[in-house]
């Protein structure tokens, strides 16, 4: 079913939601993200919450009932965590909907809806995910609460994957500059604001944590004044990734100072992919985390290159009983 068809059928059951949980873990439970923020940013009456799944497993919260929607998001759809939490928040009367590219999936089995996604095409398929649990959340504010700009949400999500994809060439001169100056890095600090806060968060924790080993940490750029500007010099290196919107102000004061402290940095702007020539101002935002999450990819594949260390490389992931 399409998201719409989804939340209409949500809808002839629970006249009235209350609540809506996003749930995943990793890489996913930071693809919701945008989704969240949508929501918390539009809605009036709506609540809404991310969780990492075992948190939502080990503290559920109170209000987890049949006024409420869950989404669980898995890419193979077998997370244990994640599966456990979907089958909790069925238990509880919710609504469950499970986001997986594999309808085989423990996940899939145990929701009620499922939204089936693409991954391994392209640059752009790699954030079918993240796009569809915002399609979801314009399709949930829409059905409760109304939405004004919903038309502009969804020229948006039908412009966004070729976006992402045609702006592949223009980056990867920037991707192979990232690797250069960063493979040997001490540490990388990267950062970003609004709705690409968990772009930056997952970035830093699974490309670079988990995919080269290398030492990373992420912040919020509005954070950034408030204690990790004293490590800014020429001997730090970061990764700023600046929205074309209303926190822009918050990511262009962070970038002035480590210009101003000489420090190493890649810049990823949304407004050079051209982001806000195609998207209407009233939702470009909520784009930024799409755009520069699939173009992120790219920085993964070229340090991992120069580092000879390939993306797939674990030590302790799908080896060790954790």
């Amino acid at each position: 079913m399409e998201p719409k068809q989804i939340i209409e059928a949500i809808k002839k059951e629970a006249p009235v939601i209350k609540s809506v949980y996003f749930v995943g873990c990793g890489a996913s439970m930071s693809d919701l993200f945008p989704a969240k923020y949508f929501l918390e940013k539009n809605a009036r009456e709506l609540r809404t919450s991310l969780y990492t799944a075992n948190n939502f497993n080990y503290s559920t919260p109170a209000a987890v009932d049949n006024t409420s929607i869950v989404i669980t998001c898995s890419l193979s759809g077998n997370t244990p965590e994640t599966v456990a939490a979907t089958k909790l928040a069925v238990e509880k009367g919710a609504h469950v909907i499970s986001i997986t590219i594999d309808p085989n999936s423990g996940l899939a089995k145990n929701s009620q809806y499922q939204i089936i996604h693409g991954f391994h095409e392209s640059y752009g398929a790699k954030m079918e995910k993240p796009a569809r649990a915002l399609e979801l959340a314009c399709e949930i504010l829409n059905e409760y609460e109304g939405y004004e700009h919903y038309d502009d949400m969804h020229d948006g999500l039908n412009k966004i994957i070729d976006l992402i994809n045609s702006s592949v060439p223009m980056f990867r001169p920037i991707a192979r500059k990232f690797a250069e100056e960063n493979y040997n890095a001490p540490i990388l600090y990267v950062m970003s604001s609004g709705a690409t806060q968990y772009t930056a968060y997952g970035f830093s924790m699974f490309l670079m944590m988990e995919m080269q080993w290398l030492e990373s940490s992420s912040f919020h750029t509005g954070e950034f004044f408030h204690g990790p500007f004293e490590l800014a010099d020429e001997n730090a290196h970061y990764v700023l990734m600046m929205n074309d919107g209303p926190t822009r102000p918050l990511d262009a004061r962070a970038l002035t100072f480590i210009q101003r402290m000489n420090a190493k940095y890649t810049l990823m702007d949304a407004k050079d992919f051209g982001l806000s020539s195609h998207i209407k101002s009233t939702v470009v935002e909520y784009f930024n985390p799409l755009m520069l999450g699939g173009l992120t990819r790219l920085l993964g594949e070229e340090i991992a290159i120069k580092r000879e260390h390939p993306l797939t490389m674990r030590r302790y992931m799908w080896k060790l009983e954790y």
